[in-house]
């Protein structure tokens, strides 16, 4: 069941052209009114319902998938987006007035919001619909021409979603642009106005260093190793039932999926426990064998495949204790529900972000060293925390840094458009969703504006004297 690759239809001569097209073309849909763009949005949500099973089918060719699964994190948050921007879009569009100081007195001020430009979109292949769709709900909300990449490993996602996009748009607005490396490679050495991109750390630093060349803007939604932690006083079925839901869910491979947990040192068993017959409620509730569930997708290649299994055999040899709900099946490309205790820094699943169905316990004795060691790491871009004393989850909050976090619950902070999705530093730059992707894809440009022959600050031109002298001794003492 290996996924079929793309082979781009573009050379890189095509790559070159698609960002022509798209530039030559900003001036007309930097001009669009709210009206239009909305129209344009009311036919990307139109067109997703109307081939919802196309979608469902194209993502379980890539996942196995079930269909629920595709519908609730795929087109449900997807479609939710786009509402929310077609609902408040006109009101993200008028100009803000601002305050005028008394030292300026007689100008007006204001912020108008005009498109970047042309914007490049870099999505990745673990919500292959998703994360390349929300992004361009706001590149087009914001009036710009778009480019999008979609990975090569999601074939079938991507090969619907050039189709979707042609079917859509004109070719000098949106483009899908179909390939491996050597294309998105091309496309960074464009000139683009402001690039997004999902994936790794490691490959959003290449993607800001050729953004740098043009002094191009980024958004980087990365990632991380996201921690849970639990306190002592957790009501641990509860914790269990929601960390399982969002570790398990697309088989682990989820930006936000609780990475490792941290737990008191006396809660280890009970904890485990509560997971197990969670996970086998979910994946196994007439005690059929996980691996035939339909609601438990697959890796997406053998290679991650094979890079997960190292790193739970590495953890068994490593002396870590391993509880796993099955066996490897590499011609399935399944690893089973993970389980891992007893676990120490020098191994690789505490090193690197997991990306698949496995999850680390680590204990802690006392609640400063969970924070101690959360702070020893990079900042992540999600953080989880459950307990029942509120000032002990305010102190969570106040000892550490992530790019978001939830109070005794996991991931669903992403579908609240109200607030800002992004990491920080290592797990991302920039925020998007609701205003925040607006504005992401936006200039947030100033006007300032006085009358003909007026202007407050003419007794301060040279030359400069007496008056000049008293007036800035003035200004500086009192505004």
């Amino acid at each position: 069941m290996e996924t079929e690759i793309i082979q781009s239809d573009y050379n890189l001569k095509n790559v070159e052209d698609i960002f022509i097209h798209l530039k030559n073309n900003i001036s007309n849909t930097k001009k669009t009114t709210a009206k239009e763009r909305i129209k344009k949005l009311s036919q990307l949500e139109k067109y997703i319902l109307d081939h919802r099973p196309k979608i469902q089918e194209a993502i379980y060719k890539d996942f196995k998938k079930n269909p629920i699964e595709v519908d609730t994190t795929e087109i449900l948050s997807t479609v939710g987006l786009i509402r929310h921007a077609k609902k408040n879009l006109k009101a993200w569009m008028k100009p803000k007035r601002v305050g005028t100081p008394l030292s300026m007195l007689g100008t007006g001020s204001k912020i108008i919001y005009e498109p970047k430009g042309v914007v490049l979109i870099i999505s990745p292949w673990n919500y292959p619909f998703y994360l390349a769709i929300s992004p361009l709900i706001y590149a087009i909300s914001a009036g710009n021409t778009v480019a999008i990449k979609p990975s090569e490993i999601s074939s079938h996602t991507s090969n619907f979603l050039e189709k979707m996009i042609d079917d859509l748009y004109p070719d000098n607005e949106v483009k899908v642009v179909l390939g491996g490396v050597e294309t998105s490679t091309k496309l960074l050495e464009q000139k683009f106005n402001h690039i997004f991109f999902t994936g790794s750390p490691q490959i959003g630093k290449v993607v800001m260093s050729a953004a740098a060349k043009h002094l191009t803007s980024v958004t980087l939604e990365l990632g991380g190793k996201s921690p849970t932690v639990i306190m002592e006083d957790t009501d641990l079925k509860d914790a269990a039932d929601k960390i399982t839901w969002g570790k398990f869910i697309n088989v682990g491979q989820t930006c936000v999926a609780p990475d490792y947990v941290l737990i008191h040192k006396n809660k280890v068993q009970e904890f485990v426990d509560q997971m197990q017959n969670t996970i086998n409620e979910f994946y196994s509730p007439d005690g059929e064998v996980i691996k035939h569930s339909k609601d438990y997708c697959r890796i997406i290649s053998i290679k991650h495949f094979y890079r997960l299994k190292e790193m739970i055999e590495d953890a068994a040899e490593k002396g870590a204790t391993v509880i796993m709900n099955g066996e490897f099946d590499p011609e399935e490309r399944y690893i089973p529900p993970t389980l891992i205790t007893n676990v120490t820094e020098e191994m690789i699943v505490m090193q690197e972000e997991i990306f698949g169905p496995i999850l680390p316990i680590k204990t802690y004795s006392d609640i400063q060293e969970a924070y101690d060691y959360i702070n020893s790491k990079e900042k992540p871009l999600a953080l989880y925390a459950f307990g029942n004393k509120k000032k002990e989850l305010q102190k969570v909050i106040k000892n550490t840094s992530a790019g978001g976090t939830c109070i005794n619950e996991v991931i669903v902070h992403i579908n609240n458009p109200d607030l800002p999705f992004g990491g920080v530093n290592n797990s991302g730059i920039g925020k998007s969703h609701g205003k925040f992707g607006f504005i992401g894809f936006s200039n947030e440009r100033a006007i300032l504006k006085n009358r003909v022959g007026m202007t407050g600050i003419k007794p301060i031109y040279p030359p400069y004297g007496k008056l000049a002298s008293k007036l800035t001794d003035f200004i500086i003492k009192n505004f």
